[in-house]
């Protein structure tokens, strides 16, 4: 692989999500580690997996990866991490300052700003010399999908540039308490993601062309922040030779080769390895070692096994979402499951029933408009974005905080605004307009990849609390965004996820925090399937046995209701290929109707 290729210190991988990032970052690290290096590998992604691919609990700590001497593990956990921040700042003040003053502290530090900035910490606590970092000869970086990603690089950046220009007074006081201490490191960092010497930065995708204009658009905005040694990494690419006489595996052929040979010239100008897209699930160390060469097995033809029952169509689903006249509708997921689609496909069905639909998306590496590019009646589609959430609250803050201000106290307040905290409240605002709006029509909303979405919940969490506490003795009722949330008569949250064992893994690991939350997901989906998809090919018949045990798992111990949809010969993009996904017009196996489900 060319991407091994004299290797520098600092490897990261990052790409949209689903595309087999911590499959690679794990098997780079094992190769690195069987070679003699000592490695350590770290992911900063808030909905980690490297622990389920390894089969041991890692967690906010490094640790030992049994049977491959050389290599350690560590797993940012933002929640760990931020506790660690809030006790490093309060501790010395507990028992000195008066309780409520503590308190108020502690609730300056309560939300998901403080979160991001001790993840944040620890990131470039790494990209140093000194500390964790010292021992180790290469780090392996398995990060977030794009979005965060992109977020969290820019970072070091964002904060030295604001430390140096002076905080501000008010909406980050808490969280930047012990910023200050941490100025050398950020510079540090910023320098070792700079130097293409030190630092690389592997881009991984898939041979579609979603994906690979997802990953240019990556490759531009990191160039933007400074970082200029990339390599293209396409993973998951059907062998030409092993479709045979199978139509569904030709397809896929089709459509990658097509997608590749349109590839953006920016990305064919990089160095480029292709990865073949192999017959077993990516868990465990023996699986981690082939998946970087190419000695494995060809498989065997797998007969059919008995058909899926207890699932239900797509269809059904939208059916009964249809039922209830409006409402919330949120699709959360692993990243790469196809929340995207399946959310448009939603939209579109509850649409051309003659319901009032807004399809809407949280992800800021999301892009609907090439999901669904054309019009559809009765269907309005938008954004959340991120920098005009942003420019909007900046506006909204100096016209109304801001107008009787004199020079000094508005210079100080535009201040204030230029903290990158300010972003996390203007998406918590349009996040909540978003769902009042579902009282009176249907609102769809395709959210980011789990970790992130679970950030956003945690900020609405802690505006619940906070409006709780302040009206509780008031005698007022306020609904608030969380409360929605949990009322199954104005929500319905639909899990997303793949038939592998990694993202049934996720996906039930997600369940139980918004279970700890009051939030009671409504249906699974599982997406892209071969068990229900009729196909010779060998190879896709080996990868569908290996779903079966996964979707059994899912209907037996997890989801009250679950859909199971096909995977596609074409790509389901438009308003009639995604009504026909939602409709179930592909042929299936083994499936029940809804009558009979």
């Amino acid at each position: 692989m060319r991407f091994l290729d004299d290797p520098p210190r600092y490897l990261f991988f990052t790409g949209k999500g689903g595309v087999g990032k911590t499959s690679i970052a794990c098997a780079t690290a094992v190769q690195l580690a069987d070679a003699g290096r000592r490695v350590l590998l770290v992911s900063t992604d808030p909905a980690s997996n490297v622990g389920q691919v390894f089969g041991l609990a890692i967690g906010n700590r490094v640790t030992a990866v049994p049977d491959v001497p050389n290599l350690s593990a560590l797993e940012i956990d933002p929640e760990a991490a931020a506790q660690g921040y809030r006790d490093r700042i309060v501790g010395p003040v507990r028992g000195v300052l008066p309780d409520d003053v503590v308190r108020g502290i502690e609730e300056q530090l309560s939300g998901a700003c403080t979160t991001e900035i001790a993840a944040f910490d620890e990131f470039t606590g790494l990209l140093i010399d000194t500390g964790i970092a010292a021992g180790y000869e290469h780090i392996v970086f398995d990060t977030a999908p794009t979005g965060h990603t992109i977020r969290l690089l820019q970072l070091p950046g964002a904060w030295s540039g604001f430390l140096e220009a002076g905080k501000g007074d008010a909406s980050c006081l808490g969280p930047l308490a012990g910023l200050e201490k941490q100025r050398a490191q950020y510079k540090a960092a910023v320098d070792a993601l700079a130097d293409g010497r030190r630092t690389r930065m592997v881009l991984v995708t898939r041979a579609q062309h979603s994906t690979l204009a997802e990953v240019a658009r990556t490759l531009e905005e990191l160039t933007a922040v400074g970082i200029t040694r990339h390599h293209l990494v396409v993973n998951g690419v059907f062998p030409p030779e092993a479709a045979g006489d199978d139509a569904l595996a030709a397809s896929i052929v089709r459509r990658e080769q097509a997608a590749l040979q349109a590839m953006p010239e920016t990305l064919r100008a990089l160095p480029q390895d292709v990865i073949a897209l192999k017959p077993f699930n990516l868990v465990g160390l023996q699986t981690l070692r082939h998946l970087l060469t190419d000695d494995v097995p060809t498989p065997e033809t797998v007969p059919v096994s008995e058909p899926v029952i207890g699932a239900e169509p797509l269809s059904a689903l939208v059916d009964a979402i249809a039922a209830d006249g409006h409402g919330l509708v949120m699709l959360m997921g692993k990243g790469g499951v196809g929340k995207t689609t399946i959310a448009a496909a939603v939209a579109v069905a509850l649409a051309r029933r003659g319901a009032s639909v807004h399809l809407t998306t949280s992800d800021p590496a999301a892009h609907l408009s090439e999901t669904l590019p054309d019009e559809v009646e009765h269907l309005r589609v938008s954004r959340i974005d991120p920098h005009a959430e942003t420019a909007r609250y900046r506006e909204h803050v100096l016209d109304t905080k801001g107008c009787d201000l004199d020079a000094a106290g508005r210079a100080m307040l535009e201040e204030d605004l230029r903290s990158p905290c300010t972003e996390e409240i203007a998406v918590f605002q349009a996040f909540s307009r978003i769902i009042r709006e579902a009282r009176h029509s249907f609102v769809v909303m395709d959210t980011a990849p789990t970790g992130h979405t679970l950030l956003l919940l945690d900020a609405t969490g802690a505006y619940h609390r906070d409006v709780a506490r302040q009206t509780g003795t008031s005698g007022m009722h306020v609904t608030t965004p969380m409360m929605r949330l949990q009322d199954p008569a104005q929500t319905k949250m639909l899990i997303v996820t793949l038939a592998e064992t990694t993202p049934v893994l996720e996906a039930a690991g997600l369940q139980a925090d918004l279970r700890r939350a009051g939030i009671e997901p409504w249906a699974w989906v599982v997406n892209q399937s071969l068990t229900v998809t009729p196909t010779t090919s060998a190879l896709l018949q080996q990868r569908a046995a290996n779903e079966r045990p996964q979707i059994h798992d899912v209907l037996t111990r997890h989801a009250r209701r679950c859909a199971v949809v096909a995977l596609q010969p074409r790509e389901p993009i438009g308003a009639e290929r995604l009504a026909a996904l939602a409709e179930d017009a592909v042929e299936r196996r083994g499936l029940p109707s809804a009558h009979t489900a």
